[in-house]
This record gives C-alpha cells, structure tokens and sequence, in this order.
C-alpha cells in the first residue's frame, strides 16, 4: 500500500468540484462527486433517532438501488428537523443534480451540515448545483475544492488517498471528510465521501464499510454528541479493471486495508480538528480480555472532560485516567494497570501495577505539550487491543459554540 497526495478524485473515473452558492455569507458552501460510470455503494449513517432529510433519502436510496453514480452536498444548512419541507427540499437538490448531470435522480445522493432546523435556501441551491456539473473536474485541486466546500467549524481540508495492486491492477481509494463539532463515538456531525476504482461486491463493499467505521469513525470523539446528519459513504465504480471482490480472499483483504488506513486518516484529523482543540489524544488499551473491552476503556478516557483539560493543560493528572477506566463498565484489576504517554518529545511510564512510578512532572509536561499525544493503558488482563482518538478541551470549544448560529 502506498500513500498518495489527493482525496475523492484520486480514483479513476471520479470528478468533483467545490463553490460558494451563497448558503453561508462568504465561504465555499456546496459540492458535488461524480462517477463517470454507476458504482457500487455502501452507507454507514447516525445512530441518533433525529435523523436529517439526507440521511433518510441516503438509506432508502441505498437498500433500493445499491448503486450510485453522484454525491451533492452543502454546509451551511442541516436539512434537519425540517418536517415534510425538508423532504421534499433534499428531493429537489437530488433531482437539480441529476438533470444536471443528465442521470437518474435515484443514483443521486445527498449530504447536508450546519445549523439544524432551518429550510435550505433552495435558489441557491439550484443554482449552485448548476454551476457544480459544470465545472467537474478529476484533477487533485478539484477533490480539494470539494473538501473545502463542506467545511463548517472545520479549520483544515480533510484528504486522504492510498494505492494497492489487485491482481496486478492498480486500484485506488480516496477520500474526503469533514468535522469539528458534535463528534462522538457511532459517528457525529461528520460527512465522508470515500471513493475507489476497485471492482467489489455490494454485499462484501457493506460488510467492508460497517467494520472500519466500526474501528474509525466510530473510535472518535470530541465533545460527547451524536449529530443528526452523519453520512459515510463509498462508491466503487470498478474502473481499475482489477477482478471484481466476490468472496473474502486476499484482494478483500488487501482492500479492507486500503479503505481502513483512508477511513483512519480522516478519522484522525476531524478529532485533532475538534472544536477549539491544540492537540489529538490518541488513547490505546493493550492487554484486555476482548477487542469490545478493551474499546470500551479507551472510549471511555477520550470523552472524559477531566482528561481532556488536563492534556489541555499538559497536566500529568492520571488519576483522572484510571478513573475513566474504573467507570467504563469493564471489570479490570487496578492494581494490575500501568500507563504510558508518548509524543514527539519522548515516551514516559506514569503508573505501574495501578501505582505512580519516581517520573519527572517536567518531563512528563513537556511530552504532554505536543501536538499529538498518546496514553497507553496496559490491562495485563488478556491479548486484545483498540484505539481511540479525541482531543482536548480548551476554552475556544466554549467560545465557538457559544456563537454557532450568529
């Protein structure tokens, strides 16, 4: 596997493109993807009962049709909690972009993000989508442009892109994404838009989907809330000619691989990118009696706020971590943990068999002070292992939603 520069339109035969349509008051506000041919496609969607028009449209689509050939999205405005309105608002986005683009409205699907409860600005969005299908483009800059345009509090693009041969073929997968805010485990106020060349299965292309949102997406948390608007989807358009995937072979493997590190990669920007953040906090639980135990601790210390203003303050406060392992529901020996942070500026032993070790509070502030950081908790409890990623919490997070609708 390798990785290469670029996001959506980095897999053969996939287009996009990014403008402001005039849904916010300056910045880029809607995207559009485009396949060259129908691709194979599969969904990962919010878990919360609130579900956005989009969100509703995208699983109908999806259990009928198992293909899709565009993706047209806007910022600015949820489409949430916008009754039958919204319904029909979100139809007649799919159905601009599909006469647009001379398909089947049924092949379009549809994303939205920003403030919930408001009608989407439908002359802007005729418009803007107009001006999308004409300006698609496969070169990288366009996959940027799209990445920019769904941005909300997001203060970087989200891009991801990764080669793997399949049978001799080339095959890509590529991706953009985007979030900031309302970022909890079982996804959040997220959009990913994930792309590839590669020839596969619909029912082997889902089964890949719902098991790496499962150690990505839904590994990530900023501020303990669960949007009403998360969308995940992958498009396979089976262009780069490589035997389509029917069975769970080596090529489904070296597949799931692919989308895994690109799902990984996004995943771990939006939680570095959280709301007001100054760093990742990248959490692994080792020795743990199963993978679903040992996921549940590490969640369970990335949304605690009192670990996330202590790395705010590069404060070596780990008690706070072993009390966010003692409420998590899973059954461990204290006496038994250690704890270990990493960063860029070294690797420091805090607590060994649930007991603090002789370290240096100057050494351990300076390892906290990157801007990425990782604790690892050592159960000693059993073999398996899982990761989680979030940040910490700082002032601005209050600050930046204090003010979201103005």
């Amino acid at each position: 596997m390798e990785w290469i520069d670029g996001g959506v339109t980095a897999a053969t035969g996939f287009y996009a493109s990014g403008v402001y349509a005039g849904i916010k008051k300056s910045r880029k506000d809607m995207a559009m993807v485009f396949s060259v041919v129908p691709a194979t496609v599969a969904g990962a969607f919010t878990t919360n009962m609130v579900k956005a028009a989009p969100v509703r449209w995208d699983i109908s689509l999806i259990e009928e049709m198992k293909m899709a050939q565009a993706v047209v999205l806007n910022s600015g405005v949820a489409n949430a909690c916008t009754g039958t309105k919204g319904k029909q608002n979100n139809a007649c986005m799919a159905k601009a972009a599909a006469e647009a683009l001379d398909i089947s409205e049924k092949l379009v699907l549809t994303a939205s993000t920003g403030v919930i409860g408001k009608q989407l600005p439908m002359d802007a969005i005729a418009s803007g989508v107009k001006v999308l299908a004409g300006c698609l483009s496969d070169t990288m800059e366009a996959g940027t442009l799209a990445a920019e345009s769904i941005m909300t509090t997001d203060t970087v693009k989200k891009e991801a892109a990764v080669t793997i041969l399949l049978g001799g073929k080339k095959v890509t997968v590529g991706g953009m994404s985007k979030g900031s805010g309302m970022i909890h485990p079982n996804m959040a106020t997220m959009l990913a838009v994930i792309t590839t060349d590669a020839a596969i299965s619909q029912e082997l292309l889902n089964e890949a989907v719902h098991e790496v949102v499962s150690k990505t997406f839904n590994r990530i948390s900023v501020d303990r809330d669960t949007s009403t608007n998360d969308s995940y989807m992958v498009l396979a358009n089976g262009l780069a000619g490589n035997e389509q995937i029917t069975k769970k072979d080596a090529s489904y493997d070296e597949f799931l691989k692919a989308l895994y590190a690109v799902s990984e990669s996004l995943a771990k920007k939006m939680a570095a990118d959280g709301e007001g953040a100054t760093k990742l906090l990248e959490v692994n639980v080792i020795h743990a009696v199963s993978e679903k135990e040992a996921e549940i601790l590490a969640k369970s210390v990335i949304t605690s706020n009192l670990v996330k203003t202590a790395v705010f303050g590069n404060d070596a406060n780990w008690g706070r971590i072993l009390c966010a392992l003692g409420y998590s529901g899973v059954q461990f020996d204290p006496e038994k943990v250690d704890l270990v942070i990493t960063s860029s500026y070294g690797t420091l032993s805090l607590v060994s068999n649930g007991m603090a070790t002789d370290y240096s509070e100057e050494e351990a502030t300076k390892i906290l002070s990157a801007d990425a950081v990782t604790v690892t908790a050592d159960m000693k409890s059993g073999e398996e292992s899982a990761t989680a990623w979030g940040c910490d919490l700082t002032y601005d997070y209050v600050k930046i939603n204090a003010d979201y609708r103005s």
